[in-house]
C-alpha cells in the first residue's frame, strides 16, 4: 500500500490504526482485515464523562478534546524524528525550530521576538513553577488577580510564596480590572512577582483593554516586580476584538506564558516562556535541577500544529461560541435566578448564584452525577461562595444533561444554611 500510494509505511500503518480505532476495520494483524461500520457515532469515551464512575459528568476541567489534527501531527513528527536521533536529545531551552515557530507567532502579534527569548516548557503551569523557583523566596508576596487559575495559587503556595489578591471589579458590567489596586499592591508589598491572567481570565473570561495594560505597565515602571502574564487562553476570543491585539503591549520586565493545552490538547504538554534573553538564560540554567527539558517528539508535533496558519483554531471558535450561548440559554431557562454574564472568550462561564451556596451545591451535585469546581477553589480565604465556574467545552447534549442535574441539585439544596468548613474549598484538580 505504501509503495502504491507513494507514502511512508508509518503513515499507512497509522491510517490502518485509525480505521481500527474508529470501528471501520476489524481483524488484520495476521488475519484478513474486513471493513465494518462502527457500533455508534462519536468517540469511544464520551467527553466529560468520568469512566471510573459511570454516568458522572465532570465539569471541573475547562478543556477541549484533542484537535482533529493532533494524530496527523504526531505521524509527521515520527517521520522527522530520525533527523534528531544523532544528537543527545537534551535541549534545555527547547528545539531551535520550535522556539523560532513560537517567536514568529509573537512577531505576527507585533511583539519583536527572537528564539533566544523563548524557553519551551511542559505547559504553562510548568513555566510558572520555573519562574517561581527563580524569583520567589519563602514568605514573599505574589500579587494575583482575584479570582484566578487555581493551580497557580497552589504553585505559589508550594513555592513558599503568599498569594496577595487584588479583586476584579464585581459589578453589573462584569468587566475591567482594578489597575490602580494592582500597581499599589505590587509597590506597597515589594512583590517580586505578579501573576495575572489578562486575556480571557480563568474563570471569568474577561479581557483587559489595551489602555488599561498601558496604565499597568506605566504604573510598574521602575519597580522590581516581574509581571508574569498567563496567555494560555489568548487565542480563544469568541466575541469582539481579539485579545491578541490588546496583548501587544510589552516591557522588559514582562514575562509571557503560552501553552497549547487549551487551544489544541492538554495531553500534548507543550508550553513556553517569552522573556528577556537574560531571564531565559537564567531559567535554562536553573531548570536542570528540576527537569531536563521537553520530549523531542512532542516538540516536533507542536511545530506541525503551530504551522497550520491558524486553521484549527478558526474551526474551533464557532463551536465554542455556539456551546457558550447554548449553555447560557439552558441556564436562563432552568435556573432563571442565576446570573450568567456572556464572556468575550475563554472556555467557561463565571456564574453568580443567588446565595453563598457554591461549596454545598458542589457536594450535592456529585450525588446527582455531576462534578463541579466550587467558586472558592478560584480564590483565597474562602472567597466566591456566590460563584460557580461552568465550562462550555462539552457537546450540547452533555451540557443539557449537566444543567438538568445542576437544577436538581439546586432544588434539593433549597435554602440550607451556609456550608460548613468541612465542605468549603475542596482541593479538586481544576483545569
Amino acid at each position: 500500500m505504501a509503495q502504491v500510494l507513494g507514502l511512508s509505511r508509518t503513515t499507512v500503518s497509522a491510517a490502518y490504526g485509525r480505521l481500527r480505532d474508529d470501528g471501520f476495520l476489524t481483524g488484520g494483524q495476521g488475519a484478513a482485515a474486513r471493513t465494518s461500520l462502527p457500533a455508534g457515532p462519536g468517540p469511544r469515551h464520551a467527553p466529560g464523562v468520568d469512566e471510573t464512575k459511570p454516568g458522572l459528568i465532570d465539569l471541573t476541567a475547562a478543556v477541549l478534546p484533542a484537535d482533529p489534527n493532533v494524530h496527523a501531527a504526531y505521524v509527521r513528527a515520527l517521520e522527522r524524528l530520525p533527523a534528531n536521533l544523532p544528537g543527545h536529545g537534551y535541549e534545555t531551552a527547547g528545539l531551535e525550530e520550535l522556539r523560532e515557530t513560537v517567536a514568529a507567532g509573537y512577531r505576527r502579534r507585533g511583539l519583536p521576538t527572537s528564539p533566544g527569548q523563548i524557553l519551551i516548557t511542559h505547559g504553562a503551569h510548568n513555566g510558572l513553577v520555573h519562574l517561581l523557583r527563580l524569583t520567589v523566596r519563602p514568605g514573599d508576596p505574589v500579587v494575583i488577580d482575584h479570582p484566578t487559575y487555581p493551580q497557580a495559587i497552589d504553585a505559589i503556595l508550594a513555592a513558599g510564596g503568599r498569594a496577595t489578591p487584588v479583586a476584579l471589579p464585581d459589578d453589573a458590567s462584569e468587566d475591567g480590572w482594578d489597575v490602580e489596586g494592582l500597581v499599589s499592591a505590587c509597590r506597597r508589598s515589594g512583590a517580586p512577582m505578579a501573576y495575572l491572567v489578562l486575556d480571557h481570565n480563568n474563570p471569568t473570561g474577561r479581557m483587559m483593554r489595551a489602555p488599561d495594560r498601558s496604565r499597568l505597565l506605566a504604573g510598574l515602571k521602575g519597580s522590581e516586580t516581574l509581571l508574569v502574564l498567563d496567555e494560555t487562553l489568548v487565542d480563544l476570543t469568541l466575541s469582539g476584538p481579539p485579545a491578541l491585539s490588546a496583548s501587544a503591549v510589552d516591557a522588559p520586565r514582562v514575562v509571557r506564558l503560552g501553552s497549547m493545552s487549551k487551544s489544541v490538547w492538554g495531553g500534548l504538554r507543550i508550553g513556553w516562556i517569552r522573556a528577556d534573553r537574560a531571564v531565559i538564560q537564567r531559567l535554562a540554567q536553573s531548570r536542570a535541577s528540576f527537569d531536563l527539558g521537553v520530549p523531542i517528539l512532542e516538540q516536533l508535533a507542536a511545530v506541525e500544529l503551530l504551522n497550520d496558519g491558524g486553521a484549527a483554531l478558526a474551526a474551533r471558535r464557532p463551536l465554542l461560541r455556539a456551546r457558550r450561548d447554548h449553555l447560557r440559554a439552558q441556564l436562563a431557562h432552568r435556573l432563571p435566578d442565576w446570573t450568567c454574564p456572556r464572556p468575550a472568550g475563554g472556555l467557561s462561564l463565571w456564574v453568580r448564584l443567588p446565595a453563598p451556596i457554591s461549596s454545598a451545591l458542589t457536594v450535592r451535585a456529585e450525588a446527582e452525577g455531576l462534578r463541579l469546581a466550587a467558586g472558592p477553589r478560584f480564590g483565597v480565604d474562602g472567597a466566591f461562595e456566590r460563584r460557580l465556574r461552568l465550562p462550555y467545552t462539552l457537546p450540547e447534549p452533555v451540557l443539557d444533561q449537566a444543567v438538568d442535574r445542576l437544577a436538581k441539585a439546586a432544588k434539593a439544596l433549597g435554602r440550607r444554611p451556609k456550608p460548613t468548613t468541612a465542605t468549603r474549598g475542596r482541593l479538586l484538580p481544576v483545569y
